[in-house]
């Protein structure tokens, strides 16, 4: 990633008279183009519903009735498939990305097609309309987005099974969803399905979407489990043959049920019902759309974010929803520039951990090159950031050709509008994108049991450090937490959420739906926010994972840790606590790209795993943490007093972290019980 977005690798040679006439010319450009129009007032944000409450909505909302559609004909899903056809049939819908470009399907092609793999489901002896439930275990691909088509032709509900969930928690859902069906892509993903298919009590077929993974040892294994292996060609046949008119689903039926993984224990079936999905999707579109940029025909989207996860199914709704066009990446993460490159989005959905990542090589490069370039790019990156204090955002500037050209053209170079979701993004990053790719990126926040997204950031606010006001389609309130000190009345508190994209509870699991939404319907999240005088929500803490230190303080290690990683050195970060100790430790995996031109520049030697062991480079890590600490706003309590570094990065396959990338505390606390006895006391001797 990092030569793909190395756009001061070219010589470019500016003399003294150049930068004056470069900065006239600039000057005389500017003007009001580019300027964004918030939706609502950008000093009143939210407003505040009178009552004990404190109940905190959206302008938009009118007569205390939250939005639940947009369009009349469009209440469920399958019904906004429908509205994007109506523009054409014969516009591209979906396409799967190549090695010489992507192959297309229009809309009317995705139909048909859907229509018979779904015609084939039932006559496979699936129930449509009765709550059936059809696994997809896959990576993103054109096949996926067509059985997800087909299952909504018929209101099959579709469960995605992680591309990354092991083969036992898989069986746990098959089994709690009594499914009989899975849909699966690769022979190694099907081989894990029959591994434990004497475990699974109902699953009866896999359909493989990729006949050529239907190796011998595939059909070997399902002869020996009696589990049949149908190719996704043939179930299509079969449904040609069987075709059957739709069922369309209510907006109260069920979508999907997304399992969210939990760091200890067996996952919780969030059911999402139509109607959930279409209320987000309003509450997104109306709130972020500009007269220069709407959710239209045409607009194109590369899905490469998980589809076992909302997030990036709530993209796909909005864009068939309004003619656009989805092209599946071809599953490879270090292709995804590429991939961009060829498919030229129009809208770019991501999560913090790859924008930050883009950053931080950025200004590698920067930091790496001459003097000159240097200062043009801080230049540049000044004038562009005034531009933001008006509310201007454009990518059609004098510093747009000389310095940023090249990050936008491996972007595509139509991207009109950014999304970050999953985690907080840095104030640093998120400014840097607005002025380097030159449009709109907006924050959202929420949880799979609020229908993805809550709040959003705002068109012409380009500030930074909060998630937005609350969408039309929901309230917000904050309760109290007085364990942490936090109370409503001081505007601080627990963000619970309530509207009609607020889920249907987990499935087969009432203890816990009731452990998440109390009796007035009011779904808790676990985290801390606090309003700010414009309406906006501030994410400040974290209710869950807070441990105590032995003189009674009260820490959340997702909170310091989202301070410690904004340090260029880190990758990821853990922090931990102990009742028995009075200060918290970390463990620290280095960014390798950063670290090792540091250290050759500081004239440390040895390869990537000696340098994590080498007392200077932790000397200078827990130094840059700890000053980055101190500007977040710790408390000396809250900082870290040792670190250990650790090379390899928490990844699910070690068992560090959840399918959804969360990191799993227990194991990591298991894994280095003995770096921790360690770093207490070592750090002892650090202790304020």
């Amino acid at each position: 990633m990092s030569a793909a977005l190395d756009f001061l690798s070219e010589p470019l040679v500016v003399s003294a008279l150049g930068v004056v006439a470069v900065t006239t010319a600039y000057m005389m450009s500017q003007s009001a183009k580019g300027k964004q129009i918030p939706p609502v007032d950008l000093k009143k944000q939210s407003i505040e519903l009178p009552g004990d409450e404190r109940i905190h909505v959206s302008p938009l909302v009118k007569d205390g009735k939250y939005m639940e559609y947009k369009y009349e004909d469009v209440r469920t899903v399958y019904e906004g498939f429908m509205h994007g056809m109506k523009y054409d049939e014969n516009a591209d819908c979906m396409g799967q990305c190549t090695d010489t470009g992507v192959n297309w399907l229009s809309f009317k092609e995705v139909y048909e097609k859907a229509k018979r793999l779904g015609s084939g489901l039932i006559a496979k002896g699936l129930q449509p309309g009765k709550e059936t439930l059809v696994g997809i275990y896959a990576q993103n691909r054109l096949e996926w987005g067509l059985i997800e088509t087909g299952c909504l032709i018929y209101s099959l509900v579709s469960v995605p099974l992680y591309d990354t969930l092991g083969p036992d928690i898989c069986t746990f859902i098959i089994n709690q969803g009594e499914i009989e069906t899975v849909v699966a892509d690769t022979s190694k993903r099907i081989l894990a399905l029959l591994e434990r298919a004497a475990d699974t009590k109902t699953l009866q077929r896999v359909v493989a979407m990729l006949p050529a993974e239907v190796t011998q040892e595939v059909k070997d294994k399902a002869k020996e489990t009696g589990v049949d292996i149908i190719l996704i060609t043939d179930l299509e046949e079969i449904g040609k043959e069987n075709l059957k008119e739709p069922v369309p689903p209510k907006p109260d039926d069920l979508y999907t049920i997304c399992y969210t993984s939990g760091t200890t224990g067996n996952p919780k079936g969030a059911m999402l019902s139509h109607g959930n999905m279409i209320a987000s999707s309003v509450g997104v579109q109306v709130m972020s759309e500009q007269p220069s940029m709407k959710f239209k025909p045409g607009i194109t989207l590369l899905s490469y974010l998980p589809l076992a996860h909302l997030y990036e199914r709530l993209n796909e709704i909005l864009v068939t929803m309004h003619g656009g066009r989805i092209a599946y990446y071809r599953g490879d993460v270090k292709l995804i520039m590429d991939d961009l490159a060829n498919v030229k989005p129009m809208g770019f959905p991501s999560v913090p951990r790859l924008l930050n990542r883009v950053y931080d090589k950025v200004m590698q490069g920067v930091e790496s090159s001459s003097w000159i370039k240097r200062k043009m790019f801080y230049y540049a990156l000044k004038s562009k950031k005034a531009d933001l204090e008006k509310g201007i955002i454009r990518n059609d500037t004098i510093w747009d050709k000389l310095v940023f050209s090249k990050i936008q053209e491996r972007m595509g170079g139509q991207i009109e509008i950014m999304f970050s979701g999953a985690a907080p993004l840095s104030p640093e990053t998120m400014t840097f994108l607005r002025c380097a790719v030159g449009c709109p990126v907006l924050e959202g926040y929420g949880q799979t049991e609020s229908g993805v997204i809550s709040t959003i950031t705002l068109p012409g606010d380009h500030t930074a450090g909060h998630v937005g006001p609350p969408l039309p389609c929901n309230g917000i309130k904050l309760v109290d937490v007085p364990e942490m000190e936090y109370f409503a009345k001081d505007d601080k508190g627990e963000i619970c959420f309530k509207g009609p994209n607020v889920f249907k509870g987990y499935w087969k699991d009432p203890e816990k739906t009731k452990e998440a939404v109390d009796e007035d319907g009011w779904l808790h999240s676990g985290d801390i926010g606090q309003w700010l005088p414009n309406g906006t929500l501030k994410i400040i803490d974290r209710r869950k994972h807070i441990f105590k230190l032995a003189q009674g303080e009260y820490l959340a290690p997702e909170k310091i840790e989202n301070v410690y990683l904004q340090s260029t050195f880190i990758e990821q970060m853990w922090v931990h606590g102990d009742s028995l100790q009075s200060f918290a430790v970390g463990v620290v995996v280095p960014d390798r790209e950063i670290l090792e031109p540091w250290a050759k520049k500081q004239q440390i030697q040895g390869d990537f795993p000696a340098l994590c062991k080498h007392k200077k480079v932790k000397e200078a890590i827990l130094k840059d943490i700890t000053e980055k600490g101190k500007k977040g706003g710790l408390k000396s309590f809250e900082q870290v007093k040792d670190i250990f570094i650790f090379e390899e990065p928490f990844s699910v396959d070690n068992g560090l972290m959840t399918p959804t990338f969360k990191i799993k505390r227990p194991a990591l606390k298991k894994k280095f019980q003995k770096e921790i006895q360690d770093m207490y006391a070592a750090g002892a001797k650090n202790v304020i």
